[in-house]
């Protein structure tokens, strides 16, 4: 029979459940987390995350009322998910009790986010590796992009600690950036890529919440995965007005489908695992667990420009197949480590991210407006192409990435019930088994 969870212990699960949801871990794996813990109770406990709140409830042999939680998963904070996490093992093993792992618990949540200037040089580094990996061509643009970058990254800090939201932040981050590959267009800077406009936004993609949105659809949490997944939408909207209106204020525009330059694949992996190491950092991951994000963005980048090069794919098959490798990869290092897989597997891929066709997307939806009938027709057929390619490969990343992690989620937990299952009946075996009574011998 289940034990009654104490209002202490319901407090604990609360806690960890309410980390490790909001600094974007899995939603399978907090469920689990958080019932392996209730089970080392001796009780157990109903969790139904969802966008704002999180529903709690004992379930007893006693009617309980549930506990609503507010919680929203808007952020991605690796080192917190890793110490939560690693604190419920604690609670589990017995190395801490349930008074301890409160106290511990809420200094977890409150573990401060990286400072201002290492997050503004991971942004601006991280820009400039995925300039590398688009193909700039002049050391004077990697600086601008760098410098842009950077100061968007402090500029986002700056409104977050006045209170704004993720949505301002990333508009304000792109505006800056629009306005910085504007005027480098007028000094003559820059090409027609627009990399020094485009680059520095690529550092606001939503990746994460794009990866666990999935996950939450394959797992038939349709309202909390449409949740992540609007969020994801809404936040690349405001990314791509803030760069739209940055080049319309100065008068440039963001031409679609322009001739891309090729990469040589050193040049790409190297870029891929720089990428990966300042999004791992961006993501505060602890810095001894980082080579494993760049291991994989390294298998990652050569796959596709491989697949791309010898196997002439498309770039939708290259981008799945290196999504294949990066999920094979970091899906038993998420499991040992205790780690968001979401946050280290887009890491690991952000340099394949087709965030420059997104914009271009929008770009060229803004100029069919005034174009020209002569122009309008090879204007809309480049918007098209640039709309579908983006819309294939983010589909081959995202299915790619889940398909391991879905499939080792779905054996561990085949494994979990088999050895549950052996362990009730090895019990029930035990408790049959009762001591042979001998009678007394008459004298």
């Amino acid at each position: 029979m289940q034990e009654q969870l104490s209002n202490d212990q319901v407090a604990l699960l609360g806690s960890v459940a309410t980390v490790l949801h909001g600094n974007g871990q899995q939603t399978g794996e907090t469920m689990r987390t958080v019932a392996r813990l209730a089970g080392r109770f001796g009780g157990e406990l109903l969790v139904a995350p969802g966008w704002g709140t999180m529903l709690l409830k004992p379930l007893t042999c006693k009617p309980a009322a549930g506990d609503v939680m507010a919680v929203t998963p808007n952020n991605v904070a690796i080192n917190r998910v890793a110490a939560a996490t690693a604190l419920a093992e604690d609670v589990i093993a017995g190395r801490i009790g349930v008074a301890e792992g409160q106290g511990r618990i809420g200094a977890v949540a409150a573990m401060p986010p990286l400072p201002a200037p290492l997050f503004a040089l991971a942004c601006a580094t991280g820009a400039a590796a995925l300039a590398v990996s688009f193909g700039v061509a002049h050391v004077a643009a990697v600086l601008l992009i760098f410098l842009s970058a950077g100061l968007g990254g402090l500029l986002r800090r700056f409104l977050g600690r006045h209170g704004a939201n993720g949505y301002a932040q990333a508009f304000a981050a792109a505006l800056l950036a629009g306005l910085v590959g504007a005027a480098s267009v007028r000094w003559q800077l820059s090409s027609d890529l627009r990399l020094i406009a485009v680059c520095p936004c690529m550092v606001l993609v939503p990746g994460p919440y794009l990866l666990n949105g999935t996950l939450d659809l394959l797992a038939n949490r349709i309202p909390l995965g449409a949740a992540r997944l609007l969020f994801a939408g809404i936040t690349l909207a405001a990314i791509s007005a803030g760069l739209l209106i940055g080049l319309t204020l100065c008068g440039v525009d963001l031409p679609a489908a322009p001739a891309g330059r090729a990469v040589h694949g050193v040049a790409a992996v190297l870029a891929g695992a720089v990428a990966a190491a300042c999004f791992s950092i961006f993501f505060s991951m602890p810095l001894r667990l980082v080579a494993w994000p760049v291991f994989a963005a390294m298998l990652a980048d050569a796959a596709r420009w491989g697949a791309m090069t010898w196997w002439h794919a498309s770039p939708a098959v290259g981008a799945g197949l290196a999504a294949l490798v990066v999920g094979a990869v970091l899906t038993p290092v998420a499991r040992r480590h205790h780690l968001p897989f979401a946050g280290i597997g887009f890491a690991a891929i952000v340099s394949l991210m087709p965030g420059v066709l997104v914009f271009r997307l929008f770009g060229g939806l803004v100029a069919l407006q005034d174009a020209a009938p002569g122009t309008a027709l090879g204007l809309l057929q480049a918007t098209v192409s640039d709309g579908l390619t983006a819309s294939m490969v983010i589909a081959a990343l995202t299915i790619g990435i889940v398909i391991p992690k879905h499939l080792f989620d779905a054996k561990t937990a085949e494994t979990g019930k088999r050895v549950q299952a052996a362990g009730a009946a090895g019990a029930a075996s035990m408790a049959g088994r009762q001591p042979e009574r001998r009678a007394p011998d008459s004298k």
